[in-house]
């Protein structure tokens, strides 16, 4: 929606990480309403009930862990390696990081796993030179013989790195790694050795294949899953929503790697893409400069036209398809490099723009929320009604966002897709959920104006298309 701009806008170790568990259970959820991980509450269920596909794409089990919980679940696994393999609890973690954790291919290797302590063989340290009496000397199953005040200060440096299991043996061209038992007696001070436990417990969750790190700020969960993929999790602590499989935000349809070079792309060519991210445009008719102030595409100024391709919105229904899809130039190979060039950047700031206008309209769309929650409150208070009666207006708000935030993710993925038939099932899909991303919004936006029944009935099919992409395009 938009107004002339002139005019007035319309419509870890609890204890070691300062963490207590009892109170984590009795805090607030956090994060404002209109957070976007909260979309995702309530929603599908409400959906359902209105004969959507029961089948949620999305749909993944996955279980937040407190550290203590966590530990648990790493010491079990360590103590199940250690008395398979017949070595110590800290040699067992090392192989277990080296493995990432994969217990099965642990015990089915046939791996001979050198595991003691050799004296040395020599009273000169490798590192200083200085002959030493012999139990100052250390060496690990390598036999790389150091002096002990040698070994202190190779392990102090790392560890203030923030180095964990990587802390290896000093010898050159030597990657054995040294395992915490041998490394904790050489760490001067508590809070050193402190420090070391934690980036331990941060290196053995991190090379497990079954977990991850809650991404939220001095956040201490830990996720954990049966079968790890590319699928979207949420820690019940603090709310933070991401990806399992990169730890970043959560992009279906468009898989961790695409996302990445995705984004390492938009922040390399940010300077050539500042043009399109004003906020204003001129009407196609009048000319008037515009802002846009709400999450839809259906303008209103001196006439109704798409915000994105400037199109009479009149006949936009039967042309959506072509305004989503970037139409290849076919004779672009046969050109010279300056137009494949300038090809290349069409293409690019096609999709972005794109990307970014559903960006910011996930964040005015955000507004909208909040005041359908003002004005739910303010009806419950005046007795018209109570919150169960005007559910449905809080439901659709964060439906559309649920459904916005899958289709601004589809640009990426269309960016990098192959051209063919399967890009133009995707393409064709794709506008498909626009089409209907924008009804949602523009009735969410007029909720007044429509009846409850036509809003659900909206909801249900904008729904049934993002589930209907992701099943065909959602990384499996």
């Amino acid at each position: 929606m938009s107004v002339d701009m002139n005019s007035q806008a319309s419509d870890s170790n609890e204890e070691d990480f300062g963490v207590n568990s009892e109170e984590d259970e009795d805090e607030d959820d956090g994060g404002d309403e209109d957070d976007q991980a909260d979309y995702y509450e309530g929603v599908a269920s409400d959906v359902e009930q209105q004969g959507a596909d029961s089948f949620d794409p999305e749909e993944y089990q996955f279980t937040c862990l407190s550290y203590k919980e966590s530990q648990c679940v790493l010491t079990e696994e360590v103590n199940t390696v250690a008395a398979a393999l017949k070595v110590s609890p800290s040699v067992a973690k090392l192989i277990l990081v080296h493995f990432h954790w994969q217990i099965s291919q642990i015990l089915d290797s046939h791996y001979c796993f050198l595991c003691v302590f050799q004296a040395p063989q020599s009273l000169q340290c490798g590192v200083c030179l200085q002959v030493v009496r012999r139990d100052s000397l250390l060496a690990l199953p390598c036999q790389h013989s150091f002096c002990k005040a040698c070994w202190e200060q190779h392990c102090t440096v790392l560890v203030k790195d923030g180095v964990g299991v990587g802390i290896s043996c000093m010898a050159q061209d030597c990657s054995l790694c040294m395992p915490e038992d041998f490394v904790l007696p050489l760490l001067p001070g508590e809070e050193l050795k402190d420090k070391y436990r934690r980036y331990l417990f941060r290196d053995y969750v991190e090379s497990h294949f079954q977990l991850q790190l809650c991404p939220g700020a001095d956040c201490p969960m830990v996720i954990k899953v049966q079968e790890p993929r590319a699928r979207r999790v949420q820690c019940s602590r603090c709310n933070e929503v991401f990806c399992f499989k990169c730890r970043q935000m959560y992009h279906a349809p468009t898989d961790c790697a695409t996302i990445r070079k995705w984004l390492t792309k938009c922040a390399d060519d940010s300077e050539t893409a500042n043009y399109i991210s004003a906020h204003t445009k001129d009407c196609p008719k009048c000319n008037i400069c515009i802002e846009k102030n709400g999450g839809c595409n259906h303008m209103v100024s001196k006439s109704y036209f798409c915000w994105m391709c400037l199109g009479d919105w009149k006949t936009h229904g039967s042309e959506y398809y072509e305004c989503s899809r970037y139409k290849e130039n076919p004779d672009i190979v046969n050109q010279s490099q300056q137009a494949q060039a300038r090809e290349a950047l069409k293409k690019y700031l096609f999709y972005f723009e794109r990307w970014e206008n559903h960006n910011k309209s996930l964040q005015l769309e955000a507004q909208t929320y909040q005041r359908i929650q003002e004005k739910i409150q303010e009806r419950v208070m005046n007795n018209l009604g109570t919150w169960i009666d005007w559910q449905y207006l809080h439901n659709a708000a964060k439906l559309l966002a649920k459904c916005r935030y899958t289709l601004q993710y589809t640009y990426p993925y269309a960016y990098y897709m192959e051209s063919g038939p399967r890009k133009k099932l995707f393409e064709y899909q794709q506008a498909q959920l626009e089409a209907e991303i924008e009804n949602l919004s523009w009735k969410v936006e007029r909720a007044d104006s429509y009846e409850r029944g036509d809003l659900e009935n909206q909801m249900h099919i904008a729904e049934q298309r993002r589930r209907t992409l992701l099943k065909d395009f959602h990384d499996t």
